[in-house]
């Protein structure tokens, strides 16, 4: 079974196109950090490319295709030369170059997935194979570059769109797989799933949109702590409302038995550990039952 992307001659094309500018976007930081020709040349190779000869390896698709297409890898040293000469006027190009890295990470994130489902992997396994496709590449770049991954440097949704498009072509496969939707109707929704990465890509970059970071916290609370303020607590309610004692003594004392009827403490109260109040009490109790048989008597 085939994938829509992957036997269209359009997104083909797109595909080499996103290939070409993403390999000059690499080429690019090798020229910012004013590093020679055959850097760049390797650098632009592999952030167009490295994303994908992961995803061979890690499916055991070898010789990987970043090695053995040579329109992949034309194209690729093609994008290192060319930056190499306009790099001026492509660093003018803010949003442009932009709009076109999105684009290149909702193609690789398709294309990614795409393939590792061919290989009959599950749907996780697909995810983060289309994931590494998308994002290897300019992770292995600032890696060599000595920089800290775009990934985690860039708090804007990298990463996040992504995961999205990979999710979102895996659910495309499985319903076209069951017959739920035509091999047209997938090309159409594999063309929305790229328009959609793009999208969330450059919303979260013009709206400074940010994934959010831990919570803000000065003081740990331990588990001791938390039984010290609870035991607290328990004795400030015990200290509200202590102990009651309610008699009740038979004014003819005429029982058989002579003895005094009296309802004795709380449950509460009945503990070993007695508070001095109560002994006072429990003492004045005894000196009521004496009288009492004292008046039998």
């Amino acid at each position: 079974m085939g994938i829509a992307l992957q036997t269209s001659p359009f997104f083909q094309t797109i595909e080499y196109l996103a290939i070409f500018f993403c390999g000059m976007s690499g080429g690019l930081t090798a020229i910012r950090k004013k590093l020679d020709l055959l850097t760049i040349l390797i650098t632009a190779w592999l952030t167009a490319l490295g994303g994908g000869i992961l995803r061979d390896l890690l499916l055991g698709a070898v010789p990987p295709a970043g090695i053995s297409d040579r329109g992949f890898v034309f194209t690729a040293f093609a994008s290192g030369c060319v930056v190499a000469v306009i790099h001026p006027e492509v660093n003018k190009l803010k949003w442009t170059m932009l709009t076109i890295d999105a684009l290149s990470i909702g193609l690789f994130a398709v294309n990614g997935a795409s393939k590792a489902l061919m290989y009959n992997t599950s749907g996780l396994t697909a995810v983060f194979l289309g994931t590494f496709t998308a994002i290897g590449g300019g992770t292995i770049r600032d890696i060599l570059l000595n920089d800290v991954p775009q990934i985690i440097r860039d708090r804007h949704w990298y990463i996040v769109p992504s995961v999205i498009g990979c999710v979102l072509t895996v659910v495309v496969w499985r319903m076209e797989q069951y017959g739920a939707i035509s091999f047209h109707a997938e090309f159409s929704l594999d063309v929305v799933i790229v328009l959609l990465v793009v999208a969330l890509r450059l919303a979260s970059v013009k709206f400074d949109i940010e994934l959010p970071g831990a919570v803000k916290r000065k003081k740990a609370v331990l588990l001791s702590t938390l039984i010290r303020r609870e035991v607290r607590h328990r004795a400030s309610l015990h200290d509200e409302h202590p102990t009651s004692i309610v008699q009740e003594v038979d004014s003819t004392a005429n029982d058989d038995d002579g003895s005094a009827m009296q309802l004795l403490r709380t449950p509460s109260s009945a503990s070993a550990s007695s508070s001095p109040a109560d002994v006072h009490l429990q003492e004045n109790m005894a000196d009521i039952k004496s009288d009492a048989g004292h008046n039998n008597q």
